[in-house]
């Protein structure tokens, strides 16, 4: 069946109900290709910061490599350097009542985990809203076609394959519309819900290691760093 024929012969339903299922799967197409392009990236950078933070000379060259990255390990790190140094450059005894250093660098951390797995929740509505309702409104037009069939029946009092054919032919294409639209919805949540509990996995591990490091390691008290060299840093040595 020529798709065309729906927009030339179809009513302003009909015509809604495909237009509606076109969008769908459009802005479901959108996000599959930028999801993908995105987890790509962001594990590219993911593993490349990692190895070069923990490499690094230094509280003052890791701040550095963290401004300098996309990844989400590095907004972690970000928030958790200067977080800490906020806390030490304040007086002492205005903040020694509030918390200590470490409740403050863990509440940092957590923050800034949160609002990085926040991040990468969004479009997840999008496909969950598309693989739900997409059925549905390619059923709804499959009933406004089969409505049609039986009132064109009515109204030339015959049931025969030309009489039918147009509004069954467009109450299926319907269906399979609907379907064609949530079933890469579906598909696609899926998927993006398994790499985002992998990616929080990893994130959480590595602001565990985070919390650690700056507990136990130096500590730089100015945001403003010298550019680091281009390259990977060697490790410092204990």
């Amino acid at each position: 069946m020529n798709i065309a024929l729906v927009f030339q012969q179809g009513d302003w339903v009909l015509i809604g109900v495909f237009l509606t299922l076109l969008l769908m799967s459009v802005a479901t197409w959108a996000l599959i290709l930028n999801k993908t392009v995105a987890a790509w990236r962001m594990r590219q950078a993911s593993r490349w910061f990692e190895q070069a933070f923990w490499d690094a000379r230094g509280n003052a060259q890791a701040l550095e490599l963290a401004e300098h990255s996309a990844s989400p390990l590095a907004a972690i790190a970000r928030a958790g350097i200067r977080g800490l140094n906020h806390y030490r450059s304040r007086d002492p005894a205005r903040l020694g009542d509030a918390c200590n250093a470490d409740e403050f660098l863990v509440r940092t951390i957590r923050n800034a985990l949160n609002r990085e797995q926040a991040r990468h929740q969004s479009g997840l509505t999008v496909l969950a809203s598309v693989g739900s309702i997409a059925p549905f409104i390619g059923l709804f037009g499959t009933v406004w076609g089969i409505y049609h069939a039986l009132m064109d029946i009515a109204a030339t009092g015959s049931a025969s394959l030309d009489v039918v054919a147009g509004p069954l032919g467009e109450a299926l294409v319907a269906t399979a519309a609907g379907l064609a639209a949530a079933i890469p919805a579906v598909l696609a949540y899926n998927a993006v819900n398994r790499f985002n509990r992998t990616q929080a996995q990893e994130m959480d591990a590595f602001a565990h290691d985070l919390h650690a490091y700056l507990t136990t390691g130096e500590l730089v008290m100015s945001d403003t760093v010298p550019v680091a060299a281009a390259g990977r840093p060697a490790a410092e040595s204990a």
